[in-house]
């Protein structure tokens, strides 16, 4: 407790935000990198004119009260104002197109990676660059919008991610960690920059539909971690902290995308390690050791925030359906007059969940709150679906959303198989995993590999950029030895290895699982 006083005092902390699908949240860390307060704002996107978005004032808003409650908690335990910051990071979901005019302004609502309206840009640019480019990659947004004949284009200059947007309107700096800039464009890992042979080919096709503004005008420019990316401005401070106790001149990092904070977090960043993060979306990252041979449409080619070349599994479904049932179980409880918290019911539910049969009895669910490019699923309907002869218990009912979580992830790792990719270390985090045990048995089996869970796994990515922030001062060292001889030198963590009936019952679920998607890609045509 007096460390972390002295820490405050002196400015000798780190502040990570990071903007995620249902939680911005604020974590600050002392000397020792471990958190000492933190604050969160729960949020949810909007489906507005068939876009999913979130509005401008709900951006700050969330940010505001998630930075208000983390300063308050700080006030509450070390009697202390927070004056200043040794460093601060932000850090958001990553893809999605915010695109501005020359004055600032937002030339269209906030299309965010849920989004699955750019399947001709898709197409075209995959095949032209010969690299995939999923639809919610940045330039997939941009080009489809060239394609439409968009009006807002005559007036773009600028766009960028969401933490990029946060970065620039507190800093004035266009810029983005090279972690979350792999997710608007192509990489080059040798130059650490966007590629400019792709550049090239994207202004040629661009030109051929009538757009000629030059694509690195229009892009931020791309920083490695441990980069100065700028430093708080008077504006800047007041938009983070109206009452005006937090100063202005504290240096940030470069801002970075989820994927990368989730690297970090689970110091994940060297090659062959790889981590799993599991939210509302979900995603695997695998470091390579060499690029892959031939282009998958399901992987994604990223990086870590230090430039090297990453294997993407990524899902746009994960825990929102089981979410839902939960919120369902506790309306019913709230019915008979019955006070049990939401951590109560989510640790009983999930624990019932390890009762369940390896191959969930037989039952299937599809939790699709939105597309899934994996599964070539357009749209999200969630399904429940059972035969009579299924043995349609709790256990069996929470271990099914469990393992559907993982559905399409487990595709897309089948497909990692074929590039011969080794993988040393796997590390679960994010909301799934804070019951002890249960997702990360279920995952074991999905990966079919061992999977740690960290102590830190619960703090997530704002702990991830945070780390990122503090990194700054340390930058003298690779990211990699950073994070293994200071961070996680004395971190402990429990390692669980799928059996052999939970590794045979999830791939029969999993066989299940494919066999059922024409049902659950017909309820797209009859549930409108």
């Amino acid at each position: 407790m007096a460390t972390a006083k002295l820490n405050i005092i002196d400015g000798n902390t780190a502040l990570g935000i990071e903007f995620g699908s249902t939680r911005i949240k604020a974590v600050l860390i002392g000397a020792d990198f471990t958190p000492i307060a933190s604050g969160s704002y729960e949020w949810e996107n909007q489906l507005v004119d068939g876009v999913w978005t979130y509005s401008l004032d709900e951006i700050w808003k969330g940010l505001r009260q998630s930075y208000r409650k983390m300063a308050a908690e700080v006030f509450e335990l070390y009697g202390e104002n927070l004056v200043t910051i040794g460093s601060i990071g932000f850090s958001a979901m990553m893809h999605g197109y915010l695109a501005f005019d020359q004055e600032d302004n937002l030339l269209v609502p906030f299309r965010t990676w849920r989004n699955s309206m750019t399947g001709e840009a898709e197409e075209k640019l995959t095949a032209a660059f010969q690299y995939n480019i999923p639809q919610r990659w940045s330039i997939a947004h941009l080009y489809q919008a060239i394609l439409n004949q968009e009006a807002h284009l005559a007036k773009l200059d600028f766009f960028t991610t969401l933490a990029g947007y946060i970065h620039w309107q507190l800093t004035g700096e266009k810029v983005l960690g090279i972690g979350d800039a792999s997710g608007m464009f192509p990489i080059d890992s040798k130059t650490k920059n966007f590629a400019q042979d792709k550049v090239a080919i994207f202004e040629k096709l661009a030109a051929e539909a009538g757009f000629s503004k030059k694509l690195n005008d229009l892009l931020p420019k791309v920083l490695v971690a441990g980069v100065d990316a700028g430093h708080l401005t008077e504006e800047g401070a007041y938009l983070l902290d109206p009452t005006g106790t937090l100063q202005a001149g504290i240096p940030l990092c470069p801002p970075e995308g989820d994927a990368g904070t989730g690297m970090v977090a689970t110091n994940s960043v060297a090659q062959r390690t790889g981590n799993v993060s599991a939210g509302t979306s979900a995603f695997a990252m695998i470091v390579l050791e060499e690029e892959m041979q031939n282009v998958h449409p399901e992987i994604d080619l990223v990086t870590t925030p230090a430039g090297d070349l990453v294997a993407m599994v990524h899902t746009n479904n994960c825990s929102s359906e089981i979410n839902s049932w939960v919120k369902l179980f506790k309306e019913f409880l709230d019915s008979l007059g019955l006070e049990v918290s939401m951590d109560k019911l989510y640790t009983t539910l999930f624990n019932k969940a390890l009762e369940g049969d390896p191959d969930c009895g037989g039952l299937m669910s599809f939790g699709y709150h939105s597309g899934e490019n994996i599964t070539g699923v357009n749209e999200g309907r969630p399904l429940f679906v059972r035969t009579p002869e299924g043995k349609f218990d709790l256990a069996n009912f929470m271990r099914m959303h469990l393992s559907s979580a993982f559905g399409a992830m487990r595709i897309g790792m089948e497909i990692l198989k074929t590039e011969h990719i080794k993988i040393d270390k796997l590390v679960g985090h994010g909301g799934i995993f804070k019951t002890p045990e249960v997702g990360q048995r279920i995952l074991a089996a999905a990966m079919e590999a061992p999977v740690t869970v960290m102590e830190t796994a619960g703090e997530g990515g704002a702990w991830g950029i945070a780390i990122l922030a503090a990194y700054l001062k340390n930058a003298q060292q690779d990211l990699e030895s950073f994070l293994q001889q200071q961070v996680f030198a004395e971190s402990a963590g429990v390692t669980i290895t799928p059996t052999e009936a939970d590794l045979a019952g999830y791939t029969t679920f999993v066989k299940r699982y494919e066999t059922a998607l024409p049902i659950e890609k017909k309820a797209i045509d009859y549930l409108k």
